[in-house]
């Protein structure tokens, strides 16, 4: 991809600014509406009524040769919604879903919204593999919030920016640190059982970074409870159908001038090896991060960057992509005493145990978090390890020791069993024995630039989760405010979805799809040819996460960085032609070709923020400008620009023309607001 680096200008910052008001969801209560949807095939003119009370009325999208009224039929109160198991037959156009919400993701952002607007109209929601399987599920930490008399919001607040290295949204923080301590009261409402203390009250743990105990958890196995609660009640909506196995290829847009508007999403049902669109009023991005551009995650193998670049090739705007979070403690394997089976990702060490008391030392059990930070092991994750890699490379070490043992016994096993029970497997006594840790790729605070409601710069495109750069983290995330955001902001896009939907029911739009969105086939080449892509591409992917840890880890440079975007480069061209020289054509997709995409997508993106980045700051460490610059202080914005030609991977795979990118540091982010977005 070509990226052109430019200084901001007052009149781009503030850009053009597209307002909506399309009311609020007060409209549509009490109300029974017959729903038009997107128009199917030529001469199938199918109609339904609904009985559903509160149901939308669903985007009216007329064909040029037709129009075609279809409501999605409600369902009875009981019954329980997903997508079926038996593959369904192509008759030659192609499967499409249709529902007023279309969700991507089915991680702690994805439910909680779905079960939100699911109150006023239909909602599909997709997933790339099993529904649980997300970064929600594995996270072990839990959600902060100020629940403690003796805490307080600007504390909280206070914290945030802190550990975010000054770079965070203000607004936002405010919203956020505020918006909390209800958001998890209500996943408290569907089931959710946090612990307690034996006075009866939510019992509060403390992490790196935080000045109070403000940690609301499940022992340590927080994110496996939150979405256990929120994937039960989900499964009872009778206005949610969830889509297994379905792997996100494209989002469907329309571009008119400086306006993109997004109408649905095409999908890989992996399953049966069938494209399956799904059409809605409203989009919703959740499909959390990209861990596995890295060697070592503690991501699971889902977390390929789908939405960001499903979202950057459809010219959303992209914000701080160089700040990339390696938590500090991910368990090593090499230093058990029985070596585990190899894994797809990393065995998470909360940041509670350190909050709990633990300390790090080195192979010689000396502690050295001492020297590094006055706040020692309790420093925010971008310090501890820095710190850690700094050891490591100094004594030519593979892992250090996080060590418990000195707490009591019946406590540790109390609140970390889950971590007990990984260790003893192989081997390790927490409660008597330190455990081995290295970070690991783990969090990414770039992603799609978001306002205060979740709205992206493309209409009809909301976005909560991972995949968002709302402003929250700035620099860098404070442990457990990942959890905590995607509540908050999958909340806050309730409202101006529902009014979005029904702004665009009024709307009419000559869309003739067939030449907007040309159907897209799963691959079906001979079996020399899939078996040989199929390695390649794996060899490929290995060889990129080497890349980016080589040369885009924790600590960086110029030249290293500029040696990674040129072997990206080299990558991307060899990987490409590898793909047509044995068949592949552009209208093809797979699992394994899909995800590479994506995977050189924002490995791309990454490398090229971080060159802009002339600073230290937060999770961008670089020995070139190893100092905090003032003037710096500003957020990476990746702008879609003029149409150039560009490379397959980097493209939506219908278009002839992908994207020319401009990336600006501007500080214009402060005027997105509202269900506005400058753009």
């Amino acid at each position: 991809m070509e990226l052109q680096v430019m200084a901001a200008s007052s009149s781009l910052a503030r850009g053009h600014c597209i307002g909506l008001n399309p009311g609020g969801i007060d409209a549509v209560r009490g109300t029974t509406q017959r729903c038009l949807l997107f128009s199917r095939s030529v001469g199938h003119n199918v109609q339904f009524s609904t009985t559903k009370e509160r149901q939308l009325s669903c985007v009216a999208v007329k064909n040029k040769k037709n129009s075609v009224s279809c409501p999605v039929a409600s369902f009875g109160s009981n019954q329980v919604q997903s997508a079926s198991r038996l593959c369904e037959i192509d008759s030659g156009g192609g499967f499409t879903k249709y529902s007023d919400f279309v969700v991507v993701g089915s991680g702690i952002a994805g439910l909680r919204y779905a079960l939100a607007v699911a109150e006023y109209g239909t909602v599909n929601v997709v997933t790339k593999s099993e529904p649980h399987e997300s970064n929600t599920q594995y996270a072990q930490g839990g959600v902060s919030a100020v629940l403690d008399p003796l805490d307080s919001v600007e504390s909280h607040i206070r914290d945030t920016i802190v550990a975010g290295a000054f770079l965070c949204d203000e607004e936002t923080v405010e919203v956020v640190c505020k918006e909390g301590p209800e958001r998890v009261k209500e996943l408290m409402a569907i089931g959710v059982s946090f612990d307690h203390s034996e006075d009866g009250q939510i019992h509060l743990a403390r992490e790196g970074g935080h000045s109070h105990n403000r940690i609301v958890h499940a022992a340590d196995m927080t994110g496996r409870e939150i979405e256990r609660a929120l994937l039960a009640t989900v499964r009872r909506h009778p206005n949610i159908t969830i889509y297994e196995h379905h792997v996100a290829v494209d989002l469907l847009t329309i571009q008119e001038d400086t306006t993109v508007t997004c109408f649905g999403i095409d999908t890989l049902d992996v399953r049966c090896n069938q494209v399956v669109r799904f059409l809605g009023g409203v989009t919703m991005l959740a499909s959390g991060g990209a861990g596995h551009i890295y060697p070592s995650t503690t991501n699971p193998p889902v977390s390929t960057g789908d939405g960001v670049a499903l979202a950057h090739r459809a010219h959303a705007v992209v914000s701080n992509m160089e700040f990339v979070q390696f938590h500090p403690t991910a368990l090593a394997d090499e230093g058990l005493p029985v070596q585990p089976p190899a894994r797809e990702n990393a065995f998470l060490i909360t940041e509670a145990v350190r909050g709990a008391g633990g300390r790090l030392y080195n192979q010689d059990m000396e502690r050295f978090m001492p020297q590094y930070d006055e706040r020692e092991e309790l420093a925010p994750r971008d310090v501890v390890a820095r710190s850690i890699d700094d050891q490591l490379k100094k004594r030519n070490e593979k892992f250090v020791y996080l060590d418990i043992s000195h707490k009591p016994a019946d406590d540790i096993l109390h609140h970390f069993p889950n971590i007990a029970a990984e260790c003893l497997k192989y081997g390790l006594d927490i409660t008597k024995d330190p455990i081995p840790v290295v970070p690991a790729a783990h969090y990414m605070c770039g992603g799609v630039q978001t306002g205060l409601k979740g709205e992206t710069s493309i209409l009809g495109l909301y976005a909560a989760g991972e995949v968002t750069c709302t402003g929250l983290h700035g620099a860098n995330r404070l442990a457990s405010n990942s959890l905590l955001e995607a509540l908050v902001f999958a909340q806050r896009a309730v409202d101006p979805s529902i009014g979005f939907v029904r702004y665009m029911a009024g709307m009419q739009f000559n869309i003739d799809e067939a030449s907007a969105w040309p159907r897209l086939k799963a691959a079906n080449l001979e079996s020399s040819q899939s078996v040989a892509i199929i390695s390649f591409t794996e060899s490929q992917r290995k060889r990129l996460q080497q890349i980016m840890w080589n040369y885009v880890g924790i600590v960086r440079s110029t030249e290293r960085l500029k040696i990674a975007q040129a072997a990206l480069a080299g990558l991307q061209k060899e990987w490409e032609e590898f793909l047509f020289d044995h068949g592949w054509n552009r209208s093809m997709v797979s699992l394994e070709v899909c995800e590479m995409r994506n995977l050189i997508t924002v490995a791309n993106l990454v490398v090229s923020s971080a060159l802009v980045r002339q600073e230290s700051r937060g999770l961008h460490y670089t020995v070139d400008f190893p100092e905090l610059v003032e003037s710096e202080r500003l957020p990476t914005v990746l702008f879609p620009s003029t149409p150039v030609k560009t490379t397959w991977s980097t493209q939506q795979i219908r278009s002839r023309e992908g994207l020319k990118v401009l990336m600006v540091v501007y500080e214009g982010v402060d005027g997105i607001a509202e269900s506005k977005f400058c753009v």
